[in-house]
């Protein structure tokens, strides 16, 4: 395949905010980031029982490993059925998990019926739930929006994200305590229908798309992993992403945010206090500032070599944090990792689906989340097993420097290849 144009497509669009100049973006943007908050309503009720009700360690490794391995497992083939189908159908699909998932969690609360084997297999519907949101999702996005405002919707769904994050633990405290935990769950299976609801007419998909199809192509399972790889070869912009965004993953991902007990234990403030909760929301509340502060000044064009340098600002933030003995710093560190993290990750994305070939978007989506998702099982090995032999700030200032190697060897290489492919990036 070509190497296809950037320059003026990835170029931001001037208006703040442009994106939510789409109706069907505000209807995408609001339906999500409740799907998002309920998401993370679960987490918080279904955490809560299984901790009080089995108090195991290994269950607890067992949710963080189903919540990303099926991102590892499946993102590809998700992409292809989105490529092959409707991706509103496959979204909704997802969405059908998701209640699966809180419905069964309240039927064993009234019936005080759970065992762990249930548990487990809760939280791998939850997981593969997540898979059949992720690129079609993405697709979705494209096509409600177009390639000239692309990364203002990115940046825009990763802001949701972070809101549903931060909205989810605390909607579902106060529903876990007025509520309870069953009528709670329960409860929680109804903030999935927004998304159904509107994806059910929402005008955008296959049949609404101009110009000529590509070829449907069948679901290969594992051969369209390798296809996909094969197909990306020559376009540098998305090899160059998805290896940054694979090293994110692989090396340091949001494990660090598990430890956070243990940080917070370190810094004096490990009480479940103001600033304990502080320091809990700090790289959310970083997140969501680059989401609105870069949205509204239309800040900061895509380009790899911007993203790469937001890369490298994370991971000396995310070093700095891991090595600080100072509660101010260390929250004013954390903040700013949340920043660079939203924007390296959002702008990384968004070249990525500019670059992606229209025959094949959903796949090589699917691979990027592969990379960029999946490889995050491994990071709870990386910083977190690890880090009980060594020590938590140990390992995640270790994995932070492996990153800014990572990140400074990349844009060393772009430097090289990108005067190759005629870019001026």
């Amino acid at each position: 395949m070509a190497m296809q144009r950037t320059g003026a497509a990835a170029a931001p669009a001037r208006p703040s905010f442009a994106a939510m100049r789409h109706p069907g973006f505000r209807a995408q943007f609001a339906t999500f980031m409740v799907a998002m908050m309920a998401d993370n309503i679960e987490h918080v009720i279904s955490y809560y029982v299984v901790f009080h009700k089995f108090d195991s360690p290994a269950l607890q490794g067992f949710a963080v490993v189903s919540h990303w391995l099926p991102f590892l497992l499946f993102s590809v083939a998700a992409g292809a059925l989105a490529e092959r189908f409707d991706p509103r159908r496959v979204i909704q699909c997802g969405m059908a998990l998701f209640m699966l998932a809180s419905l069964g969690w309240g039927w064993f609360f009234v019936t005080d019926t759970l065992q762990m084997w249930h548990a487990m297999v809760l939280l791998a519907i939850h997981g593969c739930a997540g898979v059949l949101w992720a690129a079609p999702g993405q697709m979705l996005t494209y096509d409600i929006v177009g390639p000239a405002e692309l990364q203002s919707a990115v940046r825009l769904n990763a802001t949701a994200r972070y809101i549903g994050i931060l909205a989810g633990p605390g909607v579902g405290g106060v529903m876990l305590l007025v509520l309870g935990p069953t009528v709670g769950i329960l409860l929680n299976a109804l903030f999935y229908l927004p998304a159904v609801l509107w994806l059910a007419t929402a005008p955008y998909g296959p049949k609404f798309r101009k110009g000529t199809p590509p070829p449907r192509r069948a679901v290969r399972g594992l051969a369209d992993i390798v296809q996909t790889v094969r197909d990306i070869a020559g376009h540098r912009v998305i090899l160059v992403m998805t290896a940054l965004g694979g090293a994110y993953a692989f090396f340091v991902g949001n494990a660090y945010q598990a430890q956070m007990p243990g940080f917070a234990q370190d810094l004096g403030h490990g009480d479940p206090g103001v600033a304990y909760s502080v320091l809990l929301a700090a790289d959310a509340g970083g997140a969501m500032l680059a989401g609105v502060l870069l949205e509204s000044r239309a800040l900061l064009t895509a380009s790899p070599r911007t993203a790469i340098a937001l890369a490298l600002a994370w991971a000396l933030a995310l070093a700095g944090f891991a090595m600080s003995s100072v509660y101010a710093l260390a929250l004013a560190l954390l903040f700013a990792a949340g920043f660079f993290e939203l924007a390296f990750n959002s702008m990384a994305q968004a070249l990525v689906q500019i670059e992606a070939p229209s025959d094949a978007r959903g796949r090589v989506l699917g691979l990027y989340n592969m990379a960029n998702l999946g490889l995050r099982t491994f990071s709870g090995v990386t910083v977190g097993l690890l880090g009980a032999r060594i020590g938590v700030h140990t390992s995640l200032a270790l994995f932070s420097v492996v990153m800014v190697v990572i990140a400074t060897a990349l844009l060393v290489l772009w430097s090289r290849l990108a005067p190759q492919a005629g870019k001026s990036f």
